[in-house]
């Protein structure tokens, strides 16, 4: 994996677990945030850290802050934080910025300003969860767009001793097939005779809503 840098503003849940992730896979990662108790916390287990106001231009500038291959905004209360410090990061020409929204207001002005990809972290956690709860078959849920999720399922009994030709799945529902496991093997780009077995799990690509109606028959 390559190594990359990161800078991450606001050393709340949010950013310290993300800052934290960075580090386990071997990333540089700077912090950022204007309370020094939240930078000390941390400060032994990332790159380095700094208390500094995020929503002031020369102190970015000073940091370096366009040599950054990604800059997290999370900062969580403090809405127009959020936005000033977005709309700085956009100017200096920060490479690709990721930004932390509360609610939909918030999250489309983020988009209007620029930010390369706004994220709903309580929200997204929230449907995640109340997706894996909801349907027993369902193992794991990521959201690929705010439209489009890869889902991995085992194959319910409905599905067993049928083929995805019989399925029928990209038809009735839009939803592609990319991947069967059985045991241990693994099949990469499953043909439509491919016949689906007890214990199979299944990743599939598709509509969310039409990902929804797959699994409520």
């Amino acid at each position: 994996m390559k190594r990359k840098s990161f800078a991450v503003i606001g050393a709340g849940r949010f950013g310290t677990s993300l800052a934290l992730s960075f580090a386990r896979l071997g990333h540089d990662v700077l912090v950022i945030d204007s309370d020094e108790k939240k930078v000390q916390k941390i400060s032994e287990q990332v790159t380095h850290t700094v208390q500094a106001d995020a929503t002031n231009e020369y102190a970015l500038k000073a940091l370096g802050i366009t040599k950054f291959d990604a800059v997290v905004v999370s900062i969580g209360i403090d809405l127009q934080a959020s936005i000033l410090t977005s709309i700085t990061l956009k100017e200096l020409g920060a490479k690709y910025v990721l930004a932390r929204a509360q609610t939909d207001l918030h999250g489309k002005v983020l988009e209007k300003i620029g930010v390369d990809r706004v994220v709903f972290p309580e929200r997204d956690m929230g449907l995640r969860i109340a997706r894996s709860l909801s349907t027993t078959n369902i193992l794991d849920f990521i959201d690929f767009s705010p439209d489009y999720s890869v889902t991995e399922f085992i194959a319910p009994k409905k599905m067993l001793g049928k083929t995805l030709r019989e399925l029928g799945l990209r038809a009735k529902h839009g939803a592609n097939v990319i991947a069967i496991r059985s045991g241990e093997k693994i099949n990469i780009s499953p043909l439509a005779d491919d016949l689906i077995q007890k214990d199979d799990l299944l990743i599939v690509i598709g509509e969310n809503k039409s990902l929804e109606k797959l699994f409520k028959e």
